[in-house]
């Protein structure tokens, strides 16, 4: 008789498989894998820190404990205090140098008000530090081209911006992101959030808004990844956190910070009915501008004298062709300037003064031209000459001088002393 070769009452078992080593480090890897990212409470034991600026620490519970490694990444927005409870998210991990399992965290944060209350004092401290609490607020745009609006996903804070929009401007743009508020890897969601609805065209003016909770609902709102996220974001940021008791540190770090999502809302989302009124007020202040300008610009041209202002044209081109008024009347009588001056009154003042300038200033040029035109020098030019007495009388008949008398022969350049030998009447 042959006896079994296992006990009595169990299977058959399995043939086992033959794999080699690393075969099966990577099996486990694999194996690993497939838990995903977890959220694990336990107490900090020995946290230690290493050359490459990571820590490794034991969390532990009454009946486990699994190690811990934060990446020299996550570890400055971690607070790891021996002895104190906290909760680790992350995912596990195989090492196959060592041959064990490790929990590879991405954040670490305390679990009781007295912890959470020290972690956000250090994160505080370091914010003030670089001067992210105290520094210059941006102005929130009047009327942003959209609005930005990171909540979560079933938020009744939604419910009420969307309120607040219906009231204030119906239809106005709002641009929404949704994500995790609370809970383990919620503060990762909101920064992922918060540059994904920045990134939306049009963009510019964003609200973090959530409902009120405990301290540790909230704590993920004081994360300093995601202060220093508000701090550097490209367009103003306005808080609305909780309730108006509750202060978490984005809202020391944002620029706008309200009490509830709804004041926020309002102070974002532009009335149209003042918008409206703001614009009829305006139009009406203009057109009052206007028309007052309009009317000293015709009480002075009512008082201007247009013939003082012709007659002064004339001198100042009888100057420029180098005659004076007295040589030029019995060429150009006063007569002529009087009839110019009654044209330019009788000329219609309801046309626009760009218009009436240029008149003007066409009619000026024309007679200049016309006095230039009929000047002596003009004249003389052409190669005429002006015969004058001793007396100074200009030589007009032969009559007027007798044989032997002295004349003086005026030419266009320069002058000729002459004797009268014959006159021929």
């Amino acid at each position: 008789m042959t006896l079994p070769l296992w006990p009595a009452g169990e299977g058959r078992r399995p043939t086992p498989r033959s794999v080699t080593l690393v075969r099966l480090a990577g099996e486990i890897a694999r194996s690993l894998a497939t838990v995903g990212r977890v959220a694990v409470e336990g107490e900090i034991h020995r946290p230690s820190l290493s050359r490459g600026r990571w820590v490794f620490f034991t969390l532990r519970d009454r009946a486990a404990e699994v190690r811990v490694a934060v990446p020299r990444s996550a570890a400055a927005r971690c607070r790891m205090v021996d002895g104190e409870r906290a909760c680790v998210v992350g995912s596990l991990e195989w090492l196959n140098d060592r041959g064990s399992v490790q929990l590879r965290a991405e954040e670490v944060t305390p679990v009781g008000e007295g912890a959470i209350a020290a972690m956000i004092a250090e994160v505080r401290h370091r914010l003030t530090g670089d001067g992210l609490i105290d520094r210059p607020r941006r102005r929130l745009p009047r009327l942003p081209a959209r609005i930005g609006v990171v909540c979560g996903a079933d938020a009744a804070v939604r419910r009420d911006i969307e309120s607040v929009v219906a009231d204030r401007f119906p239809g106005y743009p709002l641009e929404i992101a949704e994500c995790a508020v609370s809970g383990p890897g919620s503060a990762l969601s909101i920064v992922e959030a918060l540059h994904e609805v920045v990134s939306r065209p049009g963009v510019e003016v964003v609200i973090l808004a959530r409902g009120g909770g405990d301290a540790t609902a909230l704590l993920p709102w004081s994360d300093e990844g995601l202060c220093r996220a508000v701090a550097s974001c490209p367009v103003p940021v306005v808080s609305a956190i909780g309730h108006d008791a509750d202060r978490p540190l984005c809202d020391e770090v944002a620029d706008l910070r309200c009490g509830t999502p709804s004041i926020a809302a309002a102070a974002v989302i532009p009335d149209r009915a003042a918008l409206e009124r703001d614009l009829h007020e305006a139009l009406a202040r203009a057109g009052r501008e206007a028309a007052a300008t309009t009317e000293r610009a015709r009480h002075r041209l009512r008082g201007a004298d247009t013939g003082a202002a012709l007659v002064q044209a004339v001198r100042r081109a009888e100057d420029r062709v180098g005659f004076s008024a007295r040589q030029l009347d019995h060429v150009h009588p006063r007569r002529q300037l009087v009839g110019c001056s009654a044209r330019l009154a009788a000329a219609g003042w309801r046309l626009p003064m760009g218009r009436r300038l240029g008149e003007a200033a066409g009619r000026l040029r024309a007679e200049g031209r016309h006095l230039e035109a009929l000047s002596p020098g003009a004249v003389l030019a052409r190669g005429y000459a002006v015969a004058r007495l001793p007396s100074g009388d200009v030589v007009r008949r032969a009559d007027q001088a007798a044989v032997g008398d002295e004349v003086t022969v005026q030419l266009s350049a320069g002058a000729l002393l002459a004797r009268v030998t014959e006159v021929r009447p």
